[in-house]
């Protein structure tokens, strides 16, 4: 059994690039697999290994200038859920685009998985899902608001177009881990919006503590992972995905006539021109070649 740690943590990095070789060093040395983001605000990522592998590299993340109060949120795996070990140097952790946006100076008010449910049940509150489309497609809390974008940067003039919606409402948002509603919510304070507040750990943690039988979530939450999708107790999915476009699919969905593996799917068939197709088709004949020759490929 592989453990899987999903991790963020904003502190001031003055020199980032400088801590990623040794970052990438124990990951290796463990065989740690993932990917891992580093910035000047910080360090975003989900890996994967045996026990003692997470725990020594966790125990280097907490060692990081500012990262002493590092949490995470922990979920097996029955296989490996990564191909490599990706660490890589990013303006942001998490990509909102707005220059202004300071999570350690500012969040909402953080609500515990336990409290979730009687604060999205009140009248005067509106729940809003911050995540991308795709990853609301296969399951949301309910009576979420869906804003239908496709990147976290177009979160900001969602707002915009829609605030008065939301006029004497209070907020209420979530994400899957809580790494975006800690911009998020940052964000809309410096908009004017008085009571803000989101969900502790995120969807992952609310799945590990709250029991099915009480829970208000619909459906399952994506991981972006070999594993595509969980459940309640953070259980693995039936969830894969198509390769061409990333988005999660269903089983059955690959009987349907618009699937080719590594190259369409049902969502994503018009979306790509023939030369696209074609441009697929060759890296899905290398990544055959490769798994015949017993290397370890995932995603294509």
């Amino acid at each position: 059994m592989f453990i899987v740690a999903a991790l963020y943590h904003f502190t001031r990095f003055p020199d980032p690039d400088a801590l990623r070789p040794a970052l990438r060093q124990i990951c290796d040395a463990q065989g740690v697999r993932g990917s891992l983001l580093i910035a000047g605000e910080g360090i975003n990522g989900t890996i994967a290994g045996r026990r003692a592998g997470i725990d020594a590299v966790l125990a280097h993340v907490r060692s990081l200038p500012g990262c002493e109060t590092l949490e995470w949120k922990e979920s097996t795996a029955e296989r490996m859920p990564f191909g490599r070990m990706k660490v890589r140097l990013k303006k942001e952790i998490v990509t909102m685009g707005q220059p202004d946006v300071d999570p350690l100076a500012r969040v909402g008010h953080y609500v515990e998985p336990a409290e979730w449910n009687a604060l999205i049940s009140a009248p005067d509150v509106a729940v809003i899902d911050t995540r991308n489309d795709y990853e609301v497609a296969i399951g949301t809390f309910e009576g979420a608001v869906d804003p239908q974008t496709a990147s976290f940067r177009d979160f900001p003039k969602w707002w915009e177009e829609n605030r008065d919606r939301f006029h004497n409402k209070r907020i209420a948002m979530f994400c899957t881990g809580g790494i975006r509603c800690e911009k998020s919510t940052n964000w809309l304070i410096g908009q004017g919006v008085d009571e803000v507040y989101h969900l502790k750990g995120g969807i992952l943690k609310y799945l590990e503590e709250v029991p099915e039988d009480e829970s208000l979530w619909r459906g399952e939450c994506f991981v972006f992972d070999g594993r595509v999708s969980v459940g309640h107790g953070l259980k693995e999915g039936p969830h894969d995905l198509c390769h061409a476009c990333r988005r999660p699919i269903l089983p059955e969905d690959r009987a349907r006539p618009e699937f080719e593996q590594g190259v369409s799917c049902h969502q994503c068939i018009e979306e790509t021109t023939d030369a696209d197709k074609a441009r697929f088709r060759e890296r899905q004949k290398q990544i055959a070649l490769a798994a015949a020759r017993g290397e370890t490929h995932l995603g294509g």
